[in-house]
């Protein structure tokens, strides 16, 4: 029984780290990977360093952000914490 038991908790050890650790961490990679190939000229993003601005242009690996009227940040796609919704940057 001591060797039965063992594997059980072990195999449990593995299912409890699955669902808690390895598939929500999976969900939002794909998520983001997701939310960056969306990117387009025109959205209105936050970064995870929290400039919010709209992108004015788009490469493979970079954005240009415009922070301000005239004001321009390149930042890597990875960067882009969120996609704001049209217009939320009006309001700020």
């Amino acid at each position: 029984m001591g060797v039965y038991g063992n594997v059980i908790f072990f195999a449990g050890f593995i299912l409890i780290f699955y669902l808690l650790i390895w598939r929500p961490q999976s969900k939002r990679a794909k998520e983001h990977k997701a939310l960056m190939a969306g990117l387009g000229k025109g959205d209105e993003v936050v970064t995870s360093g929290g400039i919010a601005g709209r992108i004015t242009r788009v490469t493979d690996d970079f954005i240009v952000v415009e922070v301000a009227d005239n004001v321009e940040v390149k930042v890597q796609k990875v960067a882009v914490a969120t996609a704001l919704p049209k217009g939320t940057l009006k309001d700020v």
